[in-house]
């Protein structure tokens, strides 16, 4: 009985002691913060999560072994919160409730909500929801024109990050951007989702700019701008699987706009369904600002339904008619493919290629185009303006067989 005994004493002693060990990781030992039972969140709606959040990142960063902190299931208040490394080891935010943004516009000094900053090794996961209660700033007087939009805060910035990976998390509602992405190498969304109604303005699912290694893969957005945006400087991305729609489709651009950006280089777009979108896959510049490169693009097998322009390479983007009559866009595009392009378009100019008279686009090819019109004014037409397309296998309307329209129809 003794020896018994003693067995089964040792034995909880050391489930103790783990347990305890367990607790207590975080400082050198890593494990798991849960920052309701650690440091006192409450997912009341109104206590704000910045300090319990901002606490358990502080001890999730100085581990040297991997972390992870948990926000329970739940609907949380966070005012705002920037998580910044470098951190000591591997780093994991597992969301897996809700996590409210101020509805309020007055609530924020700087145009973000959310950033992770400066940190490798870096996992944000869990099924939760980041809800920006962006429905006021929608009808923010002159943000529809974009005026104003570009001051109102960010849902989720990665900034700066190495080897990162978001899982799962759906991004709703925010009052400008959800997902913006700068100079990140190796960062992966996957099973992301963002949602917001159609008629929210400047809403971007995910916007990369100056990073080299973005994937978004099986990834669902609706929204009221570009599902996906590529700003100057996107290196080596894969855009697989994104369904989209509403929104304005996916798009690479603006470019030209600004001094000193950097090329655009190597984007491949592939297995997308966009559905009631402004436009489907487009590369877009500005006419006679900044130069600047843009080649190795290449679409394929995407499906359009209903979309009102489906294939678009504009150089004459000028949405808010600030451009001056008869420039050209000093944007050099080339290396540019769209192929297993099909589907239905809302619009008679299903295939529009406009490039600049200065530098023609060079090097586009039209494989497999496939496309109808799903309104009743006649058949889907292709134009084309300042490109030589090489054209293969199917295509339906026939490449650059239609005349530019002097007023052509403007994209958003």
């Amino acid at each position: 009985m003794t020896i018994q005994f003693n067995f089964v004493s040792s034995m909880l002693i050391l489930l103790l002691l783990s347990i305890s060990s367990a607790e207590g990781q975080g400082g050198r030992g890593g494990g798991v913060i849960d920052v309701v039972a650690k440091f006192g969140a409450k997912a009341d709606e109104k206590t704000d999560l910045s300090k319990p959040l901002l606490d358990a990142w502080k001890e999730a960063c100085a581990s040297t072994s991997p972390a992870k902190i948990v926000i329970p299931k739940g609907i949380y208040f966070l005012s705002t919160a920037t998580l910044e490394g470098p951190c000591k080891a591997p780093i994991e935010l597992q969301v897996e409730g809700t996590v409210k943004a101020p509805a309020n516009l007055g609530a924020f000094k700087e145009p973000k909500w959310i950033v992770f900053n400066r940190i490798e090794n870096f996992k944000l996961s869990g099924g939760g929801v980041f809800d920006g209660q962006g429905t006021t700033a929608y009808k923010r007087e002159g943000c529809e024109k974009h005026n104003y939009c570009d001051s109102l805060p960010i849902n989720l910035r990665f900034d700066f990050l190495t080897n990162a990976m978001v899982q799962g998390i759906t991004s709703k509602d925010s009052k400008q951007f959800h997902v913006n992405v700068l100079g990140c190498k190796n960062i992966t969304f996957e099973h992301f989702t963002v949602s917001a109604p159609g008629e929210s303005p400047n809403t971007d699912g995910i916007h990369i700019g100056r990073s080299d290694g973005v994937n978004v893969l099986n990834t669902e957005i609706k929204t009221g701008d570009d599902c996906v945006s590529i700003g100057d400087g996107s290196k080596n991305l894969v855009i697989n699987g994104v369904t989209c729609g509403p929104g304005h489709g996916i798009s690479i651009g603006s470019l030209g706009l600004f001094k000193n950006e950097e090329p655009v280089d190597g984007v491949t777009v592939k297995n997308c369904t966009l559905t009631n979108t402004s436009n489907g896959v487009r590369i877009k510049s500005w006419p006679g600002a900044e130069p600047g490169t843009c080649s190795n693009i290449h679409f394929e097998d995407i499906t359009v339904t209903n979309v009102s322009s489906p294939i678009i390479i504009d150089q004459k983007y000028c949405p808010w008619n600030k451009c001056k009559i008869n420039e050209e866009s000093k944007v050099k595009l080339s290396n540019i493919s769209f192929k297993n392009i099909h589907g239905t378009s809302a619009l008679p100019e299903a295939v529009k290629i406009i490039c600049s008279a200065t530098l023609p686009c060079e090097n586009v090819e039209l494989v497999d185009i496939e496309i109808t019109l799903s309104g009743p004014t006649g058949p889907a037409v292709s134009q084309c303006s300042n490109v030589k397309p090489k054209v293969s296998g199917k295509q339906n309307p026939a490449a650059c067989s239609a005349p530019i329209a002097a007023k052509p129809t403007p994209t958003a």
